[in-house]
């Protein structure tokens, strides 16, 4: 996007693009409702009427959005008394393979949300009302194969860390910047160019879908010592340069943006306007130029308050309120302000981390935020050292030095469980709970990465992108706040690759009632394990190892054959 002035020929543009918008729409809902057969929508509606008629003795046309509701609130609990259980799930459409619920554009069309377009409000999470979502599982695409990276070992050397890469396309930046031990948070939108984020998780390279729109970034803020966007189409001088600060919101201490773009080094009459503006504006947010060479520019964050208390009075954009909280970051509107640094932080002049691999051992210094101890802190690293080591063990008899790679921590506290993984060629999304502690600040001060996350929604990635999902008590979790937990294993499913694993710890009776589903899931035990050895507050829990089979539609095994 940029700010070029509007013209009869934009006017044109605009107005073709209007009709034939218009006229897609037009095709879409005449023929979606004709003989091409009945949208996944209707498919997964109608075959789940079949199944609550098959295990709840109702008949097709009973209402299941209130005995979905009872379900959920009876697993792990009562259910265990009537012994409820389904035979199966029923199958999306084949169409549906890629679908991402929370982000399906094709909701957005069938709901006629109003939304700005220009601000890429469509590109930002809208996820289905309980009575729109699909509950079928997410069948693979014709042909498809699993990949071999045996060949293939990303390996760790360097001591800048972590990175956000915005437009990342297929995450070309953060492959290249893996062997030198960085890892980049690779962020791109479920826009027209599609799969672009699919692709990069195929390679094994961290990626999330999200978007610069309205909303800020789920990561809290001083986050990433850089942020990086090449060749990118984001119009950075739209409302009052709202995007820039919300990387600087997230950017630690001395960070830098890394920018390529022609208005860095064009020379015709709007690039040189853009470039100007865009100067000035990173200017008063007290920005400078680090390095500066063709069409790349690198500025640098300040370190302090300094420059931020000497600008002139009423100088845009604004210091934020000193009530805002900088680290809220799951559904928090952006603001054009600049985040100040707290007194502490002023002062220590730097972030105050210790350099990668001490980093991710080292008790953060955002600790003290959450009244935690250093000695608290050694001891759970320590405790997530063992059930890890726990974990490998039982998995060894299904797993190689290659099976494992991109791996998800549904619920990661402190990020423990991934600090004892920093020595396998493996990455970790670390998931904090949008309703806990904000511990995602000490997760990347540990020199890991990760998001925010509400699990009684659909994770913004697409289907069969991990090989590993660890479920530390999420299935408790979401009962107390009255979800689905048929919904979070069906979730779970589409966010697993097949011959993936989860890694169930949960209390006895949830463990027991996600048995009842494994048939269900096209899933197998691999392995139970109690909690023995660890603290007495953790001795009632289970540990349940499951593998996803590779299961294919009949169609899609006649193209892969």
């Amino acid at each position: 996007m940029r700010g070029r002035s509007e013209g009869s020929q934009k006017k044109r543009l605009l107005t073709s693009l209007g009709v034939v918008a218009i006229f897609l729409v037009f095709l879409y809902v005449y023929f979606g409702s004709q003989s091409r057969g009945e949208s996944a929508l209707e498919y997964g509606s109608r075959s789940l009427r079949r199944l609550g008629s098959s295990y709840l003795g109702g008949d097709e046309d009973t209402d299941l959005g209130s005995k979905q509701d009872e379900s959920s609130t009876k697993f792990g609990l009562e259910d265990n008394e009537d012994g409820i259980s389904p035979k199966s799930f029923p199958v999306c459409d084949d169409r549906h393979s890629e679908l991402i619920p929370c982000l399906d554009r094709n909701l957005i069309y069938q709901m006629r949300l109003k939304l700005d377009l220009a601000l890429m409000e469509h590109y930002e999470r809208h996820c289905p009302l309980p009575e729109r979502r699909f509950n079928c599982l997410i069948p693979p695409p014709s042909g498809y194969k699993m990949l071999n990276f045996s060949n293939n070992n990303l390996n760790n050397e360097g001591r800048l860390r972590t990175v956000l890469d915005v437009g990342c396309g297929v995450a070309s930046f953060g492959a290249y910047l893996l062997s030198s031990d960085i890892i980049a948070m690779s962020l791109a939108p479920n826009d027209v160019h599609q799969n672009q984020i699919q692709f990069a998780l195929e390679r094994g390279i961290p990626a999330y879908l999200g978007v610069l729109g309205t909303k800020r970034l789920p990561y809290p803020s001083r986050s990433f010592e850089l942020a990086h966007c090449s060749r990118c189409r984001i119009d950075w001088l739209q409302r009052d340069g709202i995007l820039l600060l919300e990387l600087d919101r997230v950017l630690r201490p001395g960070g830098y943006f890394a920018y390529s773009s022609p208005e860095a080094y064009a020379q015709d009459e709007e690039d040189l306007r853009i470039w100007k503006q865009m100067s000035a504006l990173v200017e008063r947010m007290c920005w400078r130029i680090a390095s500066k060479m063709n069409q790349t520019v690198i500025w640098v964050k300040p370190l302090t308050n300094d420059c931020y208390m000497e600008r002139e009075p009423g100088t845009q954009p604004p210091l934020c309120r000193s009530d805002d909280d900088p680290d809220a970051a799951w559904g928090v509107q952006m603001e054009a302000c600049i985040t100040p640094y707290s007194d502490h932080d002023h002062k220590t002049r730097g972030s105050g981390l210790a350099p990668w691999p001490a980093q991710v051992t080292a008790p953060p210094p955002r600790l003290a935020d959450f009244g935690y101890s250093n000695d608290m802190f050694e001891k759970d690293t320590e405790l997530w050292r063992r059930r890890v080591e726990s974990y490998w063990n039982l998995l060894s008899p299904k797993i190689s030095s290659d099976t494992l790679r991109n791996l998800m921590d549904m619920k990661a506290n402190l990020g423990s469980f991934g600090a004892a993984l920093k020595d396998k060629d493996v990455w970790v999304m670390n998931v904090v709970p949008e309703d806990g502690p904000n511990t995602l600040k000490l997760i990347y001060d540990r020199g890991l990465i990760g998001s925010v996350h509400n699990w009684c929604e659909a994770f913004s990635t697409y289907p069969r992108t991990y090989d590993l999902l660890h479920a530390w008590t999420v299935f408790s979790d979401i009962e107390r706040k009255g979800c689905s937990a048929e919904d979070l294993l069906i979730e779970m499913d589409r966010m697993l690759r097949p011959t993936g694993f989860a890694i169930i710890r949960d209390k006895p009776t949830v463990i027991d009632s996600v048995k009842k589903y494994l048939p269900a899931l096209h899933w197998e035990a691999v392995a139970t394990a109690d909690s023995t050895s660890d603290s007495e507050q953790d001795g009632d829990e289970l540990v349940f190892v499951v593998q996803k089979k590779l299961w294919l539609t009949s169609e899609s095994f006649r193209d892969s054959e």
